[in-house]
């Protein structure tokens, strides 16, 4: 089976191609799948956090899955990374000093990521100075976002991240991919409601919206996110399911997907450039995630 794939950019149709391309596969078992990107003349890095996980879902159906046609910019960004040597390229060295590795997390590797934050964002060199408070807002909303992956997404798959560093445009991206049950059937199964994709995103988007269970230490809620991102300028984008959900600064915008998508998304875009003071009413420290 032959799936090309459009440019990838963190965009609805973006998303809708990687939704399509798990439909097509989603019954596969024992083939020959290829990924071409000779038609993708532009691959945003991070993304591979989302293609990755639908891809290393095919691999544990026992598919063999080969990678081919990237070229130019698509395979430098996707060699330096460490993705493409995942399925028989050479990890090539990051020319431009900026990429976050792609990896695989399982649930209980809360230290690891931990490590792999420390290492590869906070104190990595070569990179622009951020402002402290910055700094601290920055590394809670990593972890916010795996901390969510692990205690609301009830995966057996993994974890899946990947971000780049821009320092001439002073931006980062970041993202956090599980193949879990996604938000409707979370809010579903342990709130009762009964919610479309969309509106389940929205739902758990909202101030004291959490599915946690009572006793159950972390997992504060995207409310910290939002806050983060209103109040830095930047980006968050969240897909669960069949639906897509994009917040810019204070302005939302949502859409659905033709597709599910296997599991939740979660895309983060900081203005690495921001000193603002950060006095969030969400204000936690990273002992309180861990």
């Amino acid at each position: 089976m032959r799936c090309p794939l459009p440019e990838i950019r963190h965009d609805h149709e973006s998303f809708e191609a990687l939704a399509s391309l798990h439909a097509q596969t989603k019954d596969c078992y024992l083939e020959e799948i290829e990924i071409d990107l000779g038609q993708s003349a532009y691959f945003e890095a991070d993304m591979c956090a989302a293609l990755g996980a639908i891809l290393y879902e095919l691999g544990r159906r026992l598919n063999t899955v080969r990678l081919t046609g990237a070229a130019g910019g698509v395979a430098e960004t996707l060699s330096g990374n460490g993705f493409l040597s995942h399925y028989g390229r050479a990890e090539l060295p990051d020319s431009w000093g900026a990429a976050v590795s792609y990896r695989r997390f399982d649930v209980r590797d809360d230290h690891h990521f931990s490590g792999y934050i420390e290492r590869e964002l906070i104190h990595r060199p070569g990179l622009p100075e951020m402002p402290p408070g910055l700094v601290k807002k920055f590394r809670e909303s990593i972890f916010e976002i795996f901390s969510n992956a692990v205690l609301h997404s009830d995966t057996r798959l993994g974890i899946f991240s990947c971000g780049q560093f821009f320092p001439e445009l002073e931006r980062f991206d970041f993202m956090v991919t599980d193949l879990g049950v996604g938000m409707r059937r979370n809010i579903r199964d342990r709130m009762g409601h009964s919610l479309g994709s969309v509106d389940a995103i929205v739902w758990a988007t909202e101030a004291h919206n959490t599915t946690k269970r009572a006793g159950v230490p972390g997992g504060l809620g995207l409310k910290l996110l939002c806050e983060f991102i209103e109040a830095n300028g930047g980006c968050l984008r969240i897909v669960s399911d069949g639906g897509y959900w994009e917040k810019k600064g204070a302005d939302i915008s949502t859409a659905a997907l033709g597709h599910p998508f296997p599991g939740t998304v979660v895309s983060l875009e900081v203005d690495t450039s921001d000193s603002g003071a950060y006095k969030l009413a969400a204000d936690v420290s990273v002992e309180d995630i861990f």
